[in-house]
Formats: C-alpha cells, sequence, structure tokens
C-alpha cells in the first residue's frame, strides 16, 4: 500500500486517539485501549513499508507519548482480565516470538550439554542432581518402583512447595534479565543441564520411557512456562541493549512492561502444573494411553496459546489494517 492511501485510511483513527488523549472523556476506556493496540499495529506497519517517514515518526511518537497517560489513567472494567487474556497479551506477545525461539534454543542446548556430561563424566549426575537424590533414587529403583520420589509427600503439600518454587524460579529467569540477559541465560543453563542429567540418568538404568511418561505429565507444562519466563528475561533485556526509535528510558520501561504481562500470563500454568506433580504423576500406574494424552493435551494449550493464538490475532489485524 501507498503510504499516501494508508495516511488516508487511518488519519481520522489517528486524529481521534490524539484527541482522546487530551480529553479521554471522549472515548470509552476499553476503545481508547483497543485504538492504541491498533496504533502500535500501523506504528509497525509502517516501520517495515515506510521506516524513517514522517508517517512512523509520528505514529511513533504518538505511540511513546500515549502509553503511559493510557496505562495510568485508564478505569479498570469488569472485563478486563478476560481483554488482558483474549487480546492484549497475545497482540503484544506476538512481537516476541524471536526472543521465545532463542530461550528455547537455549535451553535445548544445555539440555542437551547435560545429558552429554552424564555420558562422559562418570560423578557430573551426582553433580547436578546430589548425592541424597541419587542415592534415593537408586533405592527406589532397587525397590520397583522408580518414581516413588513423586509420592512420598502429601499431594496438596507437594502441590504448593512445587509451584512456589516453579513461580520463584520463573521470576529469577525474568528479573535477571536486568544483567544484558546473561542472567536470564544463566538460569536457562542452570534448568537445562539439570533437566538432561536427569534425563539421562533414567536412560542409563533402561528406564528412560518409565521416567519420561511419569515426569512429563508435569513437565511438559512446567519447563515450557520455565522457557517463557526466559524469554520475559530476554525482552526485559532486549529493551535495554536496542531501545530502536525510543529512548533508552522509554524502552527500558516497554520492556519491563512486557515481561511482567509474560510473566503474569505463567501464573497460571504454573499452577496447573503444580497440579499436576502433586495430584496426578504421583499416580505412576495410569496406563500409558492416559500419560500420553496428558502430555500431548498440555503441550498443544502451550503451543496454541503462546505461539499459534498471538499468530491468529496478529494476521486478522493486519488483514484489517492493509483493507
Amino acid at each position: 500500500m501507498r503510504e499516501a492511501a494508508f495516511v488516508r485510511q487511518n488519519k481520522d483513527k489517528w486524529a481521534a486517539f490524539e484527541n482522546a488523549l487530551t480529553n479521554k472523556g471522549q472515548l470509552h476506556p476499553d476503545e481508547l485501549s483497543d485504538l492504541y493496540i491498533e496504533i502500535t499495529d500501523h506504528l509497525s506497519y509502517a516501520k517495515t513499508f515506510y521506516p524513517g517517514s514522517n508517517t512512523h515518526v509520528y505514529l511513533n511518537t504518538l505511540a511513546s507519548q500515549a502509553h503511559q497517560k493510557i496505562y495510568k489513567t485508564k478505569r479498570e472494567s469488569r472485563n478486563r482480565i478476560v481483554h488482558f487474556w483474549k487480546t492484549e497479551f497475545p497482540t503484544m506477545f506476538k512481537g516476541h516470538h524471536r526472543e521465545l525461539l532463542i530461550s528455547f534454543l537455549v535451553f535445548s542446548f544445555f539440555v542437551i550439554v547435560g545429558a552429554f556430561s552424564s555420558a562422559n563424566e562418570g560423578d557430573f549426575v551426582r553433580s547436578i542432581l546430589g548425592n541424597g537424590y541419587v542415592n534415593m533414587t537408586l533405592e527406589n529403583i532397587e525397590k520397583g518402583d522408580p518414581m516413588a520420589v513423586y509420592k512420598e509427600q502429601g499431594a496438596f503439600n507437594m502441590f504448593l512447595g512445587i509451584t512456589i518454587n516453579n513461580i520463584k524460579v520463573a521470576i529469577y529467569a525474568f528479573a535477571f534479565g536486568i544483567f544484558l540477559g546473561v542472567g536470564t541465560l544463566y538460569i536457562m543453563l542452570q534448568n537445562g543441564i539439570m533437566l538432561g542429567s536427569f534425563q539421562y540418568f533414567f536412560y542409563e538404568k533402561g528406564l528412560l520411557w518409565e521416567s519420561a511418561r511419569t515426569i512429563w505429565i508435569h513437565g511438559t507444562i512446567e519447563i515450557s512456562v520455565i522457557i517463557i519466563a526466559g524469554c520475559a528475561g530476554l525482552v526485559l533485556a532486549n529493551g535495554i541493549l536496542f531501545p530502536g526509535t525510543y529512548t533508552r528510558l522509554e524502552s527500558f520501561k516497554q520492556g519491563v512492561k512486557n515481561g511482567l504481562k509474560i510473566m503474569v500470563s505463567t501464573v497460571p500454568f504454573f499452577i496447573i502444573a503444580g497440579f499436576l506433580e502433586g495430584f496426578v504423576t504421583r499416580h505412576t500406574e495410569m496406563p500409558d494411553w492416559l500419560a500420553i494424552f496428558i502430555i500431548l493435551a498440555s503441550l498443544s494449550l502451550i503451543v496454541f496459546y503462546y505461539i499459534i493464538y498471538p499468530y491468529q490475532i496478529h494476521r486478522k489485524t493486519t488483514h484489517a489494517n492493509i483493507q
């Protein structure tokens, strides 16, 4: 689309938005929020097709000035939570799929490192998992119940403890992004190596399938959301390192806000993972088909909400803008 046609098509929306910023009574808060999201999409479009143009500069200035005002003064409507999960977060997260991919690749690399090191260094597993855990698991294997560790605590206490611990790890992965992303990558390293060592330990004992069908009942969501928390940390780091057309301070604030939104999105999933680990994983006698169903359903939920759905929202918005 030519720049002149793009401006002509959207100038009334931009004018209405600019007027609403000076007199917020003209638009309902939800309308103002939706219009802001649309303005940022227009900015992205202009940045791609008309970089450095007057349109690009105008939209960038408008979006930068508007962001703080909208979210500081907007009244919370009854459907605010629904709007966040259904529209606001997926729209924002689509722009951070690159950070998600990097987080996934880094984590996967260190899983491989953990497995490889365990295969080539005799004491590596013990140095990572601890002598206590390894010895306990060896005893459970001898007793014929290698996954007995998931049955030792009460279901509720295990659910609560695991959920809190996982959220704590995720917060570290996000907050350590302040160290230019190095801290986030370190958390990915720790957890990736631990997972690789853990799985190789059971592989070495001839129990890879037994461990995988049990562990990944809760681990599918748990590990996925730790990777997503790593993405949040990288978003924070990018806000510091790559301000783009924004001032570095404004870019940092935007990185913090988007990272926090990503973190908020993970909380329900951590609760689900904790519930599965506390109440479901302990039933190691369940048939394979049921365990596989839970694992695939968990994976489908994560992939849909964090990858497919944001693409669908973005495609609809882009299509509406081009028409």
